[in-house]
């Protein structure tokens, strides 16, 4: 497109260039009509033409040129119009005239606007708060010490496209806000299966808390009967007993291996059951979050003989997950917070299930 426009602004140079300032110079004019229609033909090999912008304007120069020197023979311009009729050509000229006299309009007038801070502060309180529309949240301004109208915040949130209360409230009910509102209250399980080096079956049941992401190892099993899940249940349940994590929420899926009895354990300290929805396995994704983690960085690496061989693996990987395993959810910190690191001191590793992982710690000088 470029070398197009270069190509034809230096022929039509060089045909301004011949025009000699004599009797002729009208019928030079029209032979650089002429020439210019057939460029533009040529450019577009349509059966419509359709000229860009800068080329009316040259047509509409070049008509209005032409017409001033042929002022005694209308019909020699409009003869050498082949591809446009006269009038569209002249529509042309007129709309150069009258961009040539429009001025830029001027700047309306009206308040101010306000300062960055407070927008920012508005838009805050709007995301902070779904369920908060602009009278709401123009009040918590006015609370704050902020003068500002209601029609200004009604403006900020429709310039920013901030969706109505009734729709942000809608988008914030989902599972992601329920986790993480309840999450120092809510208790997670779920089961993987892991092939033995025999190529047996074993079926693993864990809980992970989501507040603090500590992870609890319930069992290993080839059978996971109702028996064996329910007695798993209750030895979770004497654990929370203790008091040290306030459950209130225990989220699972639908699988057939929770059995009722299972469900009735937690149910009678007084711990609600959530089902999650039907092949969701995102609205238990901290579970199945530890279950890739468990995988990449443990039993894919490991050769497991049997049931006792994965019990004993899984023991020493969750006590070195809780306890010196950063985590990107609690922004690079450990589910059982360290205590008592010496600032300064030697390096020293310490290798986990024979080395397959490396935790690294500092001595005391």
């Amino acid at each position: 497109m470029i070398y197009g426009i270069l190509a034809y602004v230096l022929s039509l140079l060089l045909d301004l260039g011949t025009l000699r300032r004599h009797d002729v110079r009208a019928l030079e004019l029209e032979i650089l009509l002429l020439r210019h229609q057939l460029r533009i033909l040529h450019r577009t090999q349509a059966r419509r033409v359709r000229p860009l912008r800068w080329e009316k304007l040259t047509l509409a120069v070049l008509v209005a040129t032409l017409r001033k020197h042929t002022q005694g023979a209308r019909a020699t311009w409009r003869q050498s119009l082949l591809l446009f009729s006269p009038e569209t050509v002249l529509k042309w000229h007129r709309e150069l005239v009258r961009r040539k006299w429009t001025f830029g309009r001027r700047r309306k007038g009206g308040r101010p606007r306000i300062a960055p801070d407070i927008e920012a502060l508005i838009l805050r309180l709007a995301e902070e708060n779904p369920s908060w529309g602009y009278l709401r949240i123009h009040g918590e301004l006015v609370k704050l010490g902020y003068r500002v109208g209601c029609s200004t915040v009604r403006a900020v949130l429709q310039r920013h496209r901030v969706p109505a209360a009734p729709e942000r409230k809608r988008r914030a009910n989902t599972w992601r806000s329920f986790l993480r509102h309840y999450g120092n209250e809510c208790l997670a399980t779920d089961f993987f299966t892991v092939e033995t080096l025999g190529l047996r079956t074993l079926y693993v049941l864990f809980f992970v808390h989501l507040g603090t992401r500590r992870v609890y190892l319930a069992g290993c099993t080839q059978h996971p009967t109702a028996t064996w899940v329910a007695q798993q249940a209750r030895q979770m349940v004497w654990h929370l007993q203790d008091g040290a994590l306030p459950i209130r929420f225990i989220l699972h899926d639908r699988d057939t291996k929770y059995c009722a009895a299972f469900d009735r354990v937690f149910a009678g300290e007084g711990v609600e059951v959530v089902h999650t929805p039907y092949r969701a396995p995102n609205a238990n994704a901290v579970a199945e979050r530890w279950i890739r983690s468990a995988r990449e960085e443990c039993l894919d690496r490991l050769l497991i003989l049997n049931e006792q061989h994965l019990h004993r693996v899984l023991t020493e990987y969750v006590a070195y997950f809780n306890r010196r395993r950063p985590h990107q959810g609690l922004d690079q910190r450990c589910p059982i917070p360290l205590v008592g690191t010496p600032p300064e001191g030697d390096i020293q590793r310490r290798d986990i299930l024979g080395g397959i992982i490396h935790d690294y710690e500092r001595q005391a000088a």
